[in-house]
Protein backbone atom coordinates (compact mmCIF):
# COMPACT_ATOMS: atom_id res chain seq x y z
CA UNK A 1 0.00 0.00 0.00
CA UNK A 2 1.16 3.52 -0.81
CA UNK A 3 -0.28 6.26 1.38
CA UNK A 4 -2.78 8.54 -0.36
CA UNK A 5 -1.93 12.22 -0.64
CA UNK A 6 -4.20 14.66 -2.38
CA UNK A 7 -1.59 17.10 -3.67
CA UNK A 8 -0.93 15.29 -6.94
CA UNK A 9 -4.63 14.71 -7.57
CA UNK A 10 -5.49 18.36 -6.94
CA UNK A 11 -2.91 19.53 -9.48
CA UNK A 12 -3.21 16.98 -12.28
CA UNK A 13 -6.80 15.75 -12.17
CA UNK A 14 -8.24 19.14 -13.27
CA UNK A 15 -5.83 19.13 -16.21
CA UNK A 16 -6.86 15.61 -17.20
CA UNK A 17 -10.50 16.63 -16.80
CA UNK A 18 -9.95 19.64 -19.06
CA UNK A 19 -8.45 17.43 -21.77
CA UNK A 20 -11.26 14.88 -21.42
CA UNK A 21 -13.82 17.66 -21.78
CA UNK A 22 -12.09 18.85 -24.95
CA UNK A 23 -12.16 15.41 -26.59
CA UNK A 24 -15.21 13.72 -25.06
CA UNK A 25 -17.48 16.45 -23.73
CA UNK A 26 -18.24 17.88 -20.30
CA UNK A 27 -20.58 15.14 -19.07
CA UNK A 28 -18.08 12.39 -19.85
CA UNK A 29 -15.22 14.34 -18.25
CA UNK A 30 -17.13 15.00 -15.02
CA UNK A 31 -18.36 11.41 -14.75
CA UNK A 32 -14.96 9.88 -15.53
CA UNK A 33 -12.96 12.01 -13.11
CA UNK A 34 -15.47 11.36 -10.33
CA UNK A 35 -15.09 7.60 -10.80
CA UNK A 36 -11.34 7.93 -11.32
CA UNK A 37 -10.71 9.37 -7.86
CA UNK A 38 -12.07 6.27 -6.16
CA UNK A 39 -10.07 4.10 -8.57
CA UNK A 40 -6.96 6.18 -7.86
CA UNK A 41 -7.21 5.55 -4.13
CA UNK A 42 -7.88 1.86 -4.69
CA UNK A 43 -4.81 1.54 -6.92
CA UNK A 44 -2.64 3.14 -4.25
CA UNK A 45 -3.94 0.57 -1.76
CA UNK A 46 -2.87 -2.23 -4.11
CA UNK A 47 0.50 -0.65 -4.88
CA UNK A 48 3.72 -2.00 -3.35
CA UNK A 49 4.87 0.16 -0.47
CA UNK A 50 7.86 1.99 -1.92
CA UNK A 51 7.78 4.66 0.80
CA UNK A 52 5.50 7.68 0.60
CA UNK A 53 8.52 9.94 1.14
CA UNK A 54 10.50 8.18 -1.58
CA UNK A 55 11.50 11.02 -3.96
CA UNK A 56 10.66 8.71 -6.87
CA UNK A 57 7.14 8.06 -5.54
CA UNK A 58 5.86 11.12 -7.42
CA UNK A 59 6.13 9.03 -10.59
CA UNK A 60 3.58 6.62 -9.16
CA UNK A 61 1.26 9.28 -7.78
CA UNK A 62 1.17 11.10 -11.09
CA UNK A 63 0.98 8.05 -13.37
CA UNK A 64 -1.86 6.55 -11.38
CA UNK A 65 -4.05 9.56 -12.20
CA UNK A 66 -3.83 8.61 -15.87
CA UNK A 67 -4.23 4.90 -15.05
CA UNK A 68 -7.33 5.67 -12.97
CA UNK A 69 -8.95 7.82 -15.66
CA UNK A 70 -8.29 5.11 -18.24
CA UNK A 71 -9.86 2.46 -16.01
CA UNK A 72 -12.80 4.64 -15.03
CA UNK A 73 -13.64 5.26 -18.70
CA UNK A 74 -14.17 1.52 -19.20
CA UNK A 75 -12.63 1.30 -22.65
CA UNK A 76 -13.86 4.62 -24.02
CA UNK A 77 -10.38 6.16 -23.79
CA UNK A 78 -8.01 4.57 -26.29
CA UNK A 79 -4.27 4.25 -25.77
CA UNK A 80 -3.74 6.86 -28.48
CA UNK A 81 -6.20 9.22 -26.80
CA UNK A 82 -4.49 8.75 -23.44
CA UNK A 83 -1.19 9.70 -25.05
CA UNK A 84 -2.79 12.87 -26.42
CA UNK A 85 -4.22 13.67 -22.99
CA UNK A 86 -0.82 13.17 -21.32
CA UNK A 87 0.81 15.51 -23.85
CA UNK A 88 -1.82 18.18 -23.24
CA UNK A 89 -1.33 17.91 -19.48
CA UNK A 90 2.42 18.34 -19.91
CA UNK A 91 1.78 21.56 -21.83
CA UNK A 92 0.58 23.19 -18.61
CA UNK A 93 2.43 26.51 -18.46
CA UNK A 94 3.74 26.29 -14.86
CA UNK A 95 5.64 23.13 -15.82
CA UNK A 96 7.68 25.16 -18.26
CA UNK A 97 9.15 27.07 -15.32
CA UNK A 98 11.35 24.00 -14.87
CA UNK A 99 13.36 25.13 -17.87
CA UNK A 100 14.30 28.33 -16.10
CA UNK A 101 16.00 26.43 -13.31
CA UNK A 102 17.42 23.45 -15.18
CA UNK A 103 18.81 23.96 -18.68
CA UNK A 104 20.77 20.96 -19.95
CA UNK A 105 22.63 23.19 -22.41
CA UNK A 106 24.23 25.17 -19.61
CA UNK A 107 27.27 23.91 -17.67
CA UNK A 108 25.26 23.17 -14.56
CA UNK A 109 22.25 21.72 -16.35
CA UNK A 110 23.34 18.11 -16.74
CA UNK A 111 24.95 18.31 -13.32
CA UNK A 112 21.53 19.28 -11.98
CA UNK A 113 19.95 16.13 -13.44
CA UNK A 114 22.81 14.07 -12.07
CA UNK A 115 22.50 15.61 -8.62
CA UNK A 116 18.77 14.92 -8.56
CA UNK A 117 19.16 11.24 -9.44
CA UNK A 118 22.06 10.72 -7.06
CA UNK A 119 19.93 12.21 -4.30
CA UNK A 120 17.14 9.78 -5.15
CA UNK A 121 19.58 6.87 -5.05
CA UNK A 122 20.95 8.09 -1.74
CA UNK A 123 17.46 8.03 -0.24
CA UNK A 124 17.11 4.38 -1.21
CA UNK A 125 20.45 3.52 0.38
CA UNK A 126 19.24 5.14 3.59
CA UNK A 127 15.96 3.20 3.39
CA UNK A 128 17.06 -0.29 2.28
CA UNK A 129 13.76 -1.92 3.28
CA UNK A 130 12.29 -0.56 0.03
CA UNK A 131 15.02 -1.90 -2.25
CA UNK A 132 13.11 -5.04 -3.17
CA UNK A 133 10.22 -3.05 -4.69
CA UNK A 134 11.56 0.41 -5.61
CA UNK A 135 13.57 1.55 -8.63
CA UNK A 136 17.19 0.46 -8.53
CA UNK A 137 19.86 2.86 -9.73
CA UNK A 138 22.74 1.91 -12.00
CA UNK A 139 25.06 4.76 -12.96
CA UNK A 140 27.78 4.58 -15.62
CA UNK A 141 29.78 7.74 -16.28
CA UNK A 142 32.02 5.91 -18.76
CA UNK A 143 29.27 4.90 -21.20
CA UNK A 144 29.00 8.30 -22.89
CA UNK A 145 31.28 11.28 -23.20
CA UNK A 146 28.42 13.75 -23.28
CA UNK A 147 25.50 14.17 -20.95
CA UNK A 148 24.49 11.78 -18.21
CA UNK A 149 23.52 8.09 -18.25
CA UNK A 150 21.85 5.68 -15.84
CA UNK A 151 19.44 2.77 -16.01
CA UNK A 152 16.97 0.77 -13.94
CA UNK A 153 16.47 -2.97 -13.95
CA UNK A 154 13.42 -2.70 -11.72
CA UNK A 155 10.43 -0.34 -11.88
CA UNK A 156 7.45 -0.53 -9.50
CA UNK A 157 5.19 0.99 -12.16
CA UNK A 158 6.13 -1.84 -14.50
CA UNK A 159 5.45 -4.41 -11.79
CA UNK A 160 2.06 -2.87 -11.00
CA UNK A 161 1.02 -2.53 -14.65
CA UNK A 162 1.81 -6.19 -15.31
CA UNK A 163 -0.19 -7.33 -12.28
CA UNK A 164 -3.13 -5.07 -13.12
CA UNK A 165 -3.35 -5.70 -16.86
CA UNK A 166 -2.29 -2.14 -17.69
CA UNK A 167 0.81 -2.92 -19.70
CA UNK A 168 -0.83 -1.55 -22.84
CA UNK A 169 -0.84 1.99 -21.43
CA UNK A 170 2.40 1.91 -19.45
CA UNK A 171 4.43 3.02 -22.52
CA UNK A 172 2.38 6.24 -22.48
CA UNK A 173 3.86 6.98 -19.07
CA UNK A 174 7.34 5.99 -20.27
CA UNK A 175 7.00 8.45 -23.17
CA UNK A 176 6.38 11.27 -20.72
CA UNK A 177 10.07 11.01 -19.81
CA UNK A 178 10.82 12.53 -23.21
CA UNK A 179 8.43 15.40 -22.53
CA UNK A 180 10.01 16.02 -19.14
CA UNK A 181 13.45 16.04 -20.76
CA UNK A 182 12.23 18.68 -23.17
CA UNK A 183 11.17 20.91 -20.29
CA UNK A 184 14.80 20.80 -19.13
CA UNK A 185 16.09 21.66 -22.63
CA UNK A 186 17.43 18.12 -22.85
CA UNK A 187 17.08 15.21 -25.22
CA UNK A 188 16.54 11.72 -23.88
CA UNK A 189 18.02 8.85 -25.84
CA UNK A 190 16.59 5.48 -24.90
CA UNK A 191 17.02 2.03 -26.39
CA UNK A 192 15.16 -0.16 -23.90
CA UNK A 193 12.21 -0.11 -21.53
CA UNK A 194 10.93 -2.74 -19.13
CA UNK A 195 7.43 -1.96 -20.39
CA UNK A 196 8.54 -2.93 -23.88
CA UNK A 197 10.00 -6.24 -22.72
CA UNK A 198 13.58 -5.04 -22.27
CA UNK A 199 15.77 -5.95 -19.32
CA UNK A 200 16.42 -2.31 -18.43
CA UNK A 201 15.00 1.19 -18.74
CA UNK A 202 17.90 3.33 -19.90
CA UNK A 203 18.26 7.10 -19.71
CA UNK A 204 20.86 9.13 -21.56
CA UNK A 205 20.30 12.87 -21.23
CA UNK A 206 22.18 15.57 -23.07
CA UNK A 207 21.51 19.17 -24.08
CA UNK A 208 19.08 19.55 -26.98
CA UNK A 209 21.48 21.93 -28.75
CA UNK A 210 24.33 19.45 -28.73
CA UNK A 211 25.28 18.13 -32.17
CA UNK A 212 26.49 14.54 -32.61
CA UNK A 213 26.54 13.53 -28.92
CA UNK A 214 28.70 10.59 -27.97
Amino acid sequence: MLKYTGKYWMVLAPLVKKSLKKHYGKAFAVRTIKKAKAEYKAMLERMDDIGADNPMASNVYMSFIFFAAYRAAKGKITVSALRTISHEVMEWKPLRIMGLFMDANKPGGIKGIQKMMLKNAEWLEKNPRYKAVSWDFNFDDSKHRDGYYYHFTQCPLNNFARREGLLDILPVMCDMDFLTAGLMHAKLHRENTLAGGGKICDYWYYGDKLKDPE
